[in-house]
């Protein structure tokens, strides 16, 4: 059965991209999310099997939207999305629970490598 997953970036092209390297290879883009609030919103009424989601946001960034996902599902899958150089906030939303991070620009192989890791 086809994975269904959210992707959350404040980037429509980003959200784009990942969209097509996902459901070219066999899974299902079930929502999408410009920012941390809707991603909460969004997974609490999707129930995705995976999340994708870019740590710099406006309004909620990614690291607050995962702890609250994470609070309110602590099974959530959650894989974040970084630009070069935030080391730091890497390393924090790997402690706050998310199973692996894909940095930017993506490599659909690393995307696929990650996805494939998380949910199979």
């Amino acid at each position: 059965m086809a994975k269904n997953i959210l992707i959350v970036d404040d980037a429509a092209f980003m959200r784009m991209m990942i969209k097509d390297i996902l459901t070219k290879n066999g899974y299902n883009v079930v929502g999408e999310a410009e920012n941390g609030a809707k991603a909460i919103e969004k997974y609490s009424e999707l129930k995705p099997d995976l999340v994708l989601m870019d740590i710099t946001m406006p309004e909620v960034d990614g690291i607050a939207a995962l702890k609250k996902i994470k609070g309110a599902d602590p099974n959530a899958l959650i894989i974040m999305c970084s630009a070069m150089g935030q080391q730091a906030m890497v390393i924090e939303s790997i402690q706050a629970g998310a199973k692996d991070f894909i940095v930017k620009p993506f490599q659909p192989d690393r995307v696929l490598e990650a996805v494939k890791k998380v949910v199979g």
